[in-house]
C-alpha cells in the first residue's frame, strides 16, 4: 500500500476517533446506573416509595439536606428507653442535629427497607409501619447492626405535594 493511498484511510480513522471522543466529555461523565436495587437515587417524594428511597439515599450518602427535606416542620421522633421504661421524644431541630453528628462520626451506613407491615390512610395523611435493617460502620472494629421497625405518620397539604414525616416512632429493640 502506498503512502498516498494510506492517507485517506488514516484521515478517516482519525475523523472517526475525533467523532467518538467528541461524544464523551471527561468532565461530565455519565451517571453510573449500576444495579438499580443497590444504588439509591434521589427521587420525587410525592409517593410513599419515594419517601423511603430518599430516606435510604440520605443515609447512604450521609446527606442531611435530603434528609431534612423529608421532615415536616412539626416533626417529632419518639423511641422507648427500655432501661428507664419511658418514651423519649424530640423535635425536628434536635433530630437534624443528632443526625448530622451521626453522619459526621460514621464511615458508612447500609439501610435496607423490608416489607411494609401496615399502611393506612388517604391521599393527605398516611401511617406506614415498615421493617428495616441498618448497619452503621464507625470503624473496622465498631459496627452496629439494628433490625427494627419504623412507624411513620406522613402528611401533605395537597395530593400533588411531597410527603413529609410528621411523626416517627422507632419500634426497634435497640
Amino acid at each position: 500500500m502506498s503512502t498516498t493511498a494510506a492517507i485517506p484511510r488514516i484521515a478517516f480513522l482519525l475523523g472517526l476517533a475525533v467523532f467518538a471522543l467528541a461524544a464523551c466529555n471527561p468532565f461530565a461523565p455519565e451517571i453510573d446506573e449500576g444495579d438499580a436495587g443497590s444504588v439509591p437515587i434521589v427521587t420525587d417524594h410525592t409517593t410513599i416509595d419515594g419517601v423511603f428511597q430518599n430516606f435510604r439515599y440520605a443515609y447512604s450518602f450521609q446527606d442531611t439536606t435530603i434528609y431534612g427535606e423529608l421532615l415536616h416542620p412539626e416533626f417529632t421522633f419518639t423511641y422507648t428507653d427500655y432501661d428507664k421504661s419511658i418514651d423519649v421524644s424530640w423535635g425536628r431541630d434536635e433530630e437534624m442535629s443528632i443526625t448530622s453528628r451521626l453522619f459526621d462520626n460514621a464511615q458508612s451506613f447500609n439501610l435496607v427497607w423490608n416489607n411494609i407491615v401496615s399502611q393506612a390512610g388517604d391521599t393527605l395523611q398516611v401511617n406506614v409501619t415498615r421493617s428495616f435493617n441498618l448497619t452503621v460502620t464507625f470503624s473496622a472494629n465498631d459496627i452496629v447492626r439494628v433490625d427494627g421497625r419504623v412507624n411513620l405518620d406522613l402528611v401533605r397539604p395537597r395530593a400533588t405535594d411531597p410527603w413529609r414525616i410528621l411523626n416517627w416512632r422507632d419500634e426497634s429493640n435497640f
